[in-house]
């Protein structure tokens, strides 16, 4: 068998020119491969095109390379911790295609298995699937995607063996596994390297047949994005004026930690349950008691449980580089392209996730708002073209005092008549089939009247509208 271990990162990357094409595995900050992008950075190495979930952030990551202004193009889902990057692609410097998550993931699966092309419902109806093909299965559209391949593939592991093969610890796999067999060649930088025979065969991730180069890495920072824990005190703060949201109706509501602990009341006994970012992260603390639900996260983890106290924070178990989780008993942990086939299969049963926009047909709109912010889609076209209960955090009135209820979207879409119930800082509301937000609950103090005022959308009043119980 050839040699495949070398000395270094500067060796691994020796050989990478200007102009090429790159995939670089990680969520977040979460399993980068830190020491590869240090070496590529010193090369010099220009006109990348890298292809990677996140971007990283301004100082570190591939947010070094973007700042030196080494990358051409950039093909992501997700990149809105990076200001740089967000600078470069509203100003024109950056080329970028932004993919939602699930389909990233699979297109990077399907280069490494040699599938040129599939359909997902991820993206139907909105701008990513402008100029691409539609078709219709069982009664549902598609959108068809192709795939993708790279020059190199750079990934990191925990651990690995002389003959490439690897193990990757905690939710560290995400997108590395499949990015392994999707590149002419890969390169593996592992914290521990050790002989052929000292690994485990049952417990080996990536076989060592993707990768053609591999050596031991050193000085791991492991950042964290932003560390949220809990404290020996409860999450929930008292509904008192000190703690109160005064929107431009005159009106007060709700704060995150209510908003959270009245939408946990959705989740019911077995369900299986994606959480957003955001606020909607609280969601898993306010959990009744006597109800036993499966958290799910996009990067590869089920079975998670309340955050953390600060004794007890590990790098390697990081949601999105946004929080740190517990891992309970009966855990499994898996890569991006198993998590969005759990999602793209119908098998999770409630999705809460945030917005910018709600129509009353139930349409989203999330991750963009033209020429001023853009965060990227993640995995929410994912999940809303996907999951059958969608439930929407957000608040009622934008900071000039418009209502982000409306009759129609005005920001990009991203999903269609999908969004079941919507939880604000004044009110819980369906949306109906035939169109409308029925408001069901209103929140303690606030007026029936202060909700028309606040909601542009056509709203549906049936009898009397009980408070929120929260």
């Amino acid at each position: 068998m050839k040699n495949k271990v070398i000395s270094g990162a500067e060796e691994a990357v020796a050989d990478i020119q200007d102009g090429a094409i790159l995939m670089l595995g990680g969520f977040g900050l979460c399993g980068i491969p830190e020491n590869s992008i240090s070496a590529l950075l010193e090369k010099g190495v220009k006109n990348l095109t890298c292809i990677s979930n996140n971007s990283g952030v301004d100082d570190y990551g591939i947010g070094l390379l973007l700042k030196s202004k080494q990358v051409k193009k950039m093909i992501s889902s997700y990149v809105g911790e990076n200001k740089e990057f967000e600078r470069q692609l509203l100003s024109g410097e950056l080329e970028v295609e932004l993919t939602p998550q699930g389909t990233l993931a699979e297109r990077i699966r399907a280069g490494g298995a040699g599938i040129p092309a599939f359909f997902t419902p991820a993206g139907v109806g909105t701008e990513v699937a402008e100029g691409k093909e539609i078709q219709e299965f069982d009664g549902k559209k598609y959108v068809r995607d192709s795939w993708l391949k790279a020059d190199f593939a750079i990934i990191k592991a925990w651990k690995g063996d002389t003959s490439g093969n690897l193990i990757f610890k905690g939710k560290a796999q995400n997108f590395s596994p499949m990015i392994a067999a999707a590149g002419k060649i890969s390169i593996a930088e592992v914290e521990e390297l050790v002989p052929t025979g000292s690994l485990d065969p049952a417990q080996i991730h990536t076989p060592g047949i993707y990768v053609q180069r591999i050596f031991q890495g050193k000085n791991y920072e492991k950042r964290i994005e932003h560390r949220m824990v809990t404290t020996s005190e409860s999450n929930l703060k008292p509904l008192n004026k000190a703690s109160l949201s005064v929107i431009a109706t005159g009106a007060v509501g709700l704060d995150k930690n209510q908003i959270a602990k009245r939408i946990a009341h959705e989740v019911k006994d077995g369900y299986y349950v994606n959480l957003g970012i955001g606020i909607l992260t609280l969601v898993a603390n306010y959990i009744p008691d006597g109800i036993n639900a499966v958290l799910q996260l996009e990067n590869g983890l089920l079975g998670i449980g309340p955050f953390p106290t600060e004794d007890k924070v590990d790098p390697d178990l990081i949601n999105a580089g946004k929080q740190t989780v517990t891992v309970l008993d009966g855990s499994a942990l898996f890569n991006s392209a198993e998590s969005f086939a759990m999602i793209r299969g119908g098998h999770v049963d409630l999705t809460i996730l945030g917005a910018m926009e709600v129509s009353e047909n139930g349409d989203i709109a999330n991750w963009k708002i033209p020429g001023k912010m853009v965060k990227g889609m993640g995995g929410a076209m994912d999940l809303v073209a996907s999951a059958e209960n969608i439930i929407v955090a957000m608040q009622h009135v934008n900071k000039a005092g418009e209502s982000k209820l409306l009759k129609t979207c005005s920001l990009p879409i991203t999903g269609l008549s999908c969004v079941k119930k919507i939880v604000t800082e004044l009110a819980v509301l369906e949306t109906m089939p035939e169109g409308g937000f029925k408001l069901l609950e209103i929140a303690p103090g606030i007026s029936v009247e202060q909700i028309k005022t606040a909601t542009e959308g056509k709203l549906i009043i049936e009898g009397e509208i009980p408070e929120m119980e929260i």
